[in-house]
């Protein structure tokens, strides 16, 4: 067992890092956008948490700097996957909000994570 990856019952080690290669790999033959790790962290905070979401709180969230969370932003927001609207009741606030666009994007995404899993290979103790 790797000291550093703890295994599951169901997933181990190696298996989780092929399965990670083939959906990153994949997305990229799909032609997906080009999302660093720290966009796909919010991207998915945004989609899988509760709502409001703020800069300040994915901030603290990722414990990254809100210029970090806005750089992130701003190139979800090219890609029109979150969309910022001014808080009508805290106007020094600004909410991140989901767009169909960005729904899409990850159900699709899902699908390629899921399809990866029926296709791993039975661990057998090595990490390739």
């Amino acid at each position: 067992m790797d000291p550093v990856i703890p295994s599951t019952p169901a997933v181990k080690p190696a298996q989780a890092l092929e399965l990670w290669r083939r959906t990153i790999v994949e997305g990229v033959r799909r032609d997906q956008p080009d999302l660093s790790t720290r966009q796909m962290a919010i991207l998915l905070i945004v989609y899988t948490q509760p709502a409001p979401h703020t800069v300040r709180g994915l901030s603290g969230d990722l414990n990254i700097s809100k210029p970090a969370v806005t750089r992130a932003l701003d190139r979800l927001g090219q890609l029109d996957f979150v969309r910022r609207k001014v808080d009508e009741d805290d106007r020094r606030s600004v909410l991140v909000q989901r767009t169909l666009k960005g729904s899409v994007f990850l159900a699709d995404y899902a699908g390629l994570i899921l399809a990866n899993m029926t296709m791993l290979p039975e661990h057998n103790g090595s990490a390739s």
